[in-house]
């Protein structure tokens, strides 16, 4: 009996081992293939995490050169893209905000704490904001992007041949703004160049202006300031010497339009412009690229730099806009009539104080 109950016992601890084996094997034959799964799942979850907390979660600094109507649209625009588009490739951008106030000394202590600040990439609005930027994130071991906007000849800006800056350019179309000069009045004879001999930007128009003119016979008479004050003063030795004036998109001038448009006008001087912003805050007309697409499309290059890593070449923006300010025309007794035919598009505006 005690063999017997001997033997039972064994047999019954190895069907319960066999039973408990069978249990684990049967849940490890159940687990296997959702395990397996979990485990080729498991990067594409870790991959959601990242974009979510870490690799789509990104810093960025927009340095803005200065308080005007165009850098303001510029990056109004470029917080609203970062924003939807980012959110569309569910990329999450805090953004931070800097005004270097037309200042070399404030931009340059801005750019020490981009570089200190963690940013994974920086947007400067206008050419001493780009220059300073680059500068600065030159000496990071690692370069962040720089992704500029509204440079109108980054080479002559040096902006080019780096492989962590790029950017967008408002390059003008000088000419086509002196032949809206000549479509309105073809019998000038002498235009005002205002502009800031300390801007990068109005280099090159100017001196394409210069050409333009001189190819017509017309004589030209330059001034120059690189304060609010100082423009104001030139534009005042201007009233009585020049049938017209012509300034590029030069910050220092367009911080001053509100302050200076109606001297002109009174004058009977119409005021041709390098960007749309100017005409909004008084000036006559101009002919360029519409700022928010240019915010727009920098925001994009600089979530094509950080989601891809990748740089690009800088883009010129397609230009074309014809803008006028109907109250300055009518001040003036201006028949702009002859702009509908030299472009597709045609953009009355009033001035505003924005």
């Amino acid at each position: 009996m005690k063999k017997l109950f001997a033997l039972m016992l064994a047999l019954a601890m190895m069907l319960s081992l066999a039973a408990c084996g069978g249990s684990g094997s049967g849940d490890q034959t159940q687990t296997t293939e959702p395990a397996s799964n979990a485990e080729e799942a498991a990067p594409e979850t870790e991959t959601a995490e990242t974009a979510e907390t870490t690799g789509g979660a990104y810093k960025v600094a927009i340095v803005q050169q200065l308080d005007h109507a165009s850098l303001d649209e510029i990056r109004l625009a470029i917080e609203a893209e970062l924003k939807e588009a980012g959110e569309a490739q569910g990329v999450s951008v805090e953004v931070q905000e800097f005004n270097g106030q037309n200042d070399p000394s404030i931009l340059s202590q801005i750019g020490s704490q981009v570089v200190d600040g963690g940013f994974d990439a920086v947007v400067p609005i206008a050419t001493l904001a780009a220059q300073s930027m680059v500068t600065a994130v030159s000496e990071m071991e690692t370069p962040i992007p720089v992704v500029y906007a509204a440079i109108t000849d980054p080479e002559a800006a040096q902006l080019t041949g780096l492989d962590y800056v790029t950017g967008t350019s408002d390059a003008l179309n000088t000419p086509f703004i002196l032949d809206m000069m000549l479509a309105v009045n073809p019998e000038v004879k002498t235009v005002g160049l205002l502009y800031s001999n300390s801007e990068v930007n109005s280099a090159a128009p100017i001196a394409e202006a210069k050409e333009y003119l001189d190819g017509k016979g017309i004589a030209y008479v330059e001034k120059t300031g690189n304060t609010t004050d100082e423009i104001q003063a030139a534009v005042a030795s201007l009233v009585g010497q020049v049938d017209a004036v012509f300034t590029p998109t030069d910050n220092v001038v367009m911080a001053a339009e509100l302050s200076i448009y109606e001297t002109l006008m009174e004058a009977g001087i119409p005021h041709y412009a390098g960007a749309d912003s100017f005409v909004r805050n008084g000036a006559f007309a101009t002919c360029g690229v519409n700022y928010t697409e240019l915010g727009s499309y920098t925001a994009d290059m600089v979530l094509e730099a950080l989601t891809s890593g990748a740089v690009s070449d800088y883009h010129v923006m397609d230009g074309g806009i014809i803008t006028v300010n109907t109250e300055t025309a009518a001040a003036l007794g201006a028949d702009y009539s002859a702009f509908g035919t030299m472009a597709g598009t045609v953009n009355e505006v009033v001035t505003t104080q924005d």
